[in-house]
C-alpha cells in the first residue's frame, strides 16, 4: 500500500508536518517493501489553492492513504473524492507515524479538522 505523509523534511527522521497543503515535502511510503521517496510539495507556496493542488498531486500518484497533522476542507474534499483514506492528528517522526499506521493505531478522519488557509496562519 502506498501512503503519503506530510513532512518537514526528506527523511524518515523528519517530523510529520501539521499542514497537509503547505508542508514542504511528502514522504511517499510503500508498505509492501518498506521503501520511500521524498517528493517536494511545489504547491506549498501558492497564493491560494495549495490544499487542492497538493491533494490532486497526491491522488494522481495512486496513494491509498494520507497521514498528516491536520487536513483542511478543500484537501479533504479532493482526497475523499479520489477515495484516498485520510488520517490526521499525527505528530512526531515520519518513521513513528508509519509504525503507528502499520499497527492500526490511527483512526480514519471523518472530516476536515482545520479551516481554510490554516497553513497560512489565518485558519
Amino acid at each position: 500500500m502506498k501512503i503519503a505523509i506530510s513532512s518537514s523534511g526528506m527523511t524518515l527522521e523528519s517530523d510529520v508536518d501539521p499542514r497537509f497543503g503547505r508542508c514542504p515535502y511528502y514522504i511517499i511510503y510503500e508498505t509492501e517493501n518498506d521503501s520511500f521517496e521524498p517528493v517536494e510539495n511545489k504547491s506549498g507556496q501558492a497564493a491560494g489553492g495549495a490544499g487542492i493542488q497538493a491533494a490532486q498531486m497526491i491522488s494522481s500518484m495512486k496513494v491509498e492513504s494520507v497521514i498528516s497533522g491536520n487536513i483542511g476542507p478543500n484537501a479533504f474534499r479532493v482526497l475523499s473524492a479520489a477515495s484516498v483514506k485520510i488520517y490526521s492528528g499525527a505528530t512526531g517522526s515520519i518513521k513513528n507515524a508509519v509504525e503507528k499506521f502499520k499497527k492500526g493505531e490511527y483512526k480514519q478522519t471523518g472530516g476536515p479538522d482545520v479551516g481554510s488557509h490554516f497553513g497560512m496562519g489565518r485558519g
